[in-house]
């Protein structure tokens, strides 16, 4: 099942010359992670808003479970879930109360606040007013608001910003138990780390285009080097690296002799990383 279908999308803010999306297509199926991989100003937020229902007046056709997001009203926002990149709580508010403010917004039970809290460490917080919280404690409190009233469709722009290994992890295991749980998610980072962890497709976008997409794995033996590198020592101890072509390796006699008579320290196909991909794809980097 298709949840959102995207063709020849195009938008141009009022008084802009240049637009910000240009002709963009691509699908996201139920139970998928979908990546959308870009530098500042490609068009990700722009269309990430368009998506959610945010902003009108674009080109060509987005359809989110078969309608446009705007033609299902209200309803669409009992089933959508969005993270920001930047917090927008209730400063005065605790973190418990401003999660069961947002609770009673909904037509539909929510699932108990204290165990969100709990599943991102905030949960000796939870009477803590949000305008004490670090940064870190914001993005996580806005990223378990997204799960409140248990959406079938999420929107994660940047979930781990800000968040140190630990609370990162624990947003990206929550972020894979949903996919478990059937939802489908999208996200939008500029973190090719998260990207490589989380997603099964991803999209790099660059100035309002996408230049590609496939799944992370796909990108990188697609522009993988077909090579072998062997690091060893020699009997100065000093550390060797030599370079393999992959093809015919098993009958590579320089490989073998490598193997057989020195201390081999490391043995590593040459892959690209994400990071090369997208540099190759859009000739830009994420910085």
């Amino acid at each position: 099942m298709t949840v959102i279908e995207v063709d020849n999308l195009t938008f141009t803010y009022p008084g802009s010359a240049e637009p910000a999306v240009r002709g963009m297509d691509f699908a996201v199926g139920k139970g998928e992670i979908f990546g959308f991989l870009g530098p500042s100003g490609a068009g990700k937020s722009t269309t990430q808003k368009i998506l959610i229902g945010l902003l009108t007046g674009h080109g060509g056709t987005v359809s989110i479970w078969g309608k446009d997001p705007v033609a299902w009203g209200q309803d669409y926002y009992q089933r959508v879930g969005v993270s920001f990149e930047l917090p927008n709580h209730y400063q005065k508010l605790t973190a418990l109360e401003n999660l069961q403010f947002f609770a009673s917004l909904y037509d539909k039970s929510t699932l108990d606040p204290m165990d969100l809290l709990e599943s991102v460490g905030l949960a000796d917080d939870a009477n803590t007013r949000v305008g004490k919280f670090s940064k870190g404690m914001q993005m996580r409190l806005v990223f378990i608001r997204a799960l409140l009233h248990d959406p079938d469709l999420l929107f994660l722009d940047e979930p781990t910003s800000g968040l140190d290994p630990v609370n990162a992890r624990k947003v990206k295991d929550i972020v894979l138990s949903e996919k478990a749980r059937g939802k489908t998610i999208f996200l939008t980072t500029h973190d090719m780390a998260t990207a490589d962890q989380l997603c099964d497709r991803v999209a790099f976008v660059v100035d309002g285009r996408i230049a590609a997409l496939d799944s992370p794995r796909e990108l990188k033996v697609a522009r993988s080097q077909r090579e072998v590198r062997v690091e060893y020592r020699n009997e100065a101890d000093s550390l060797i690296s030599k370079d393999f072509p992959l093809n015919g390796l098993a009958g590579n006699p320089d490989f073998l002799a490598v193997l057989r008579t020195e201390r081999v320290e490391t043995l590593h196909s040459r892959e690209a990383s994400l990071d090369d991909v997208f540099v190759e794809a859009t000739g830009r980097s994420l910085t």
